[in-house]
């Protein structure tokens, strides 16, 4: 009798733990990726390269993309308010902290104005340092070239950027205007809904230069000539890349990406999400991703995610009013 309970006890232990960890798998099996952009932005890019090595690397079976414009990625975090979609995640940067500081059209709701409260913060992933660019048989070979001409005749530069004025593309662009002595606002800047047709702006003659993310450039080296980043020295994915620094012009700024879940996501997927993303870092499949972006390894998860945002919210708010931007 003893003999048969003791069978019976591990029988349920174990159905008990196979029932466990079949339940998390399945929470985790398949992620549905949100992009509040259109396609060749850096939201877009983020989630399909982590989409890639996360299935590459067999931690996922498999990875889905949705494609969300509108409200310069505010559409999409509305919809991951108010449906509330499970096995989802939204892509996000530094923007959804921009945007929610000047009040954004796009995320402004009757409650108020949308943020990163707003969601489950999973974990920040990578940073991307800004970039600027121009067409390959551009007049301009560096960014001293480009305030030259601004200078002598401002109406002559249009700048592109894949979102809208206020945001990431806006701000490396504006910084970097600044550092050379002109008034960021009073430059021309053309937003487009994400970089594939920011490039298409650019190389077709109607702006002079585009400022985006190095890694929605990194795939264009052919088209464009990148003549100055936001890094504080070249980096070995790049390496013919000169920093804005370098040329003179002090302008560091690295722009975080990472994941967001939608409210009322359970701690225990949260955390597994956060586990995967911080474990492909480590992986072969995510290098070649990495390297193919150039972008940093910023693996920032839960809590200390949270606390990043409340402390870069602080930091935006004041360059946005020193910019005057608000």
């Amino acid at each position: 009798m003893k003999n048969l309970i003791r069978i019976v006890s591990v029988l349920f232990s174990a159905i008990l733990l196979f029932s466990v960890t079949t339940t998390s798998s399945i929470a985790i099996d398949k992620i549905h990726f949100v992009i509040g952009g259109g396609a060749g932005g850096g939201w877009d890019g983020t989630a399909r390269g982590t989409g890639e090595a996360l299935t590459k690397a067999g931690m996922l079976k498999s990875a889905s993309f949705e494609n969300m414009s509108g409200g310069g990625g505010g559409k999409a975090l509305a919809f991951m308010i108010n449906t509330k979609p499970a096995n989802t995640v939204l892509v996000q940067s530094t923007p959804l902290v921009l945007r929610s500081i000047t009040r954004h059209k796009g995320y402004v709701s009757g409650s108020g104005t949308l943020s990163y409260k707003d969601v489950v913060p999973i974990a920040g992933v990578i940073g991307d340092y800004g970039a600027i660019a121009v067409a390959k048989n551009s007049p301009y070979k560096n960014f001293k070239d480009v305030v030259d001409a601004y200078k002598k005749n401002p109406s002559s530069i249009k700048m592109a950027g894949g979102s809208v004025r206020g945001s990431m593309d806006h701000l490396i662009g504006a910084l970097a205007f600044q550092a050379a002595g002109a008034n960021p606002n009073d430059v021309a800047y053309i937003p487009y809904d994400a970089g594939g047709k920011a490039l298409a702006g650019l190389l077709s003659g109607e702006t002079q230069i585009i400022s985006t993310g190095l890694g929605e450039l990194m795939g264009a080296r052919d088209q464009v000539t990148i003549i100055g980043i936001t890094a504080p020295s070249r980096v070995s994915d790049a390496p013919d890349a000169p920093t804005l620094k370098e040329q003179g012009y002090d302008v560091q700024f690295v722009n975080w990406r990472g994941f967001f879940g939608p409210p009322g996501m359970s701690s225990a997927d949260k955390n597994a999400i956060a586990k995967m993303l911080g474990d492909v870092q480590k992986t072969s499949e995510w290098e070649n991703v990495r390297a193919r972006n150039a972008w940093v390894n910023i693996y920032n998860p839960g809590d200390k995610f949270v606390s990043f945002l409340e402390k870069q919210t602080e930091e935006m708010t004041a360059l946005m009013k020193k910019l005057g931007v608000i």
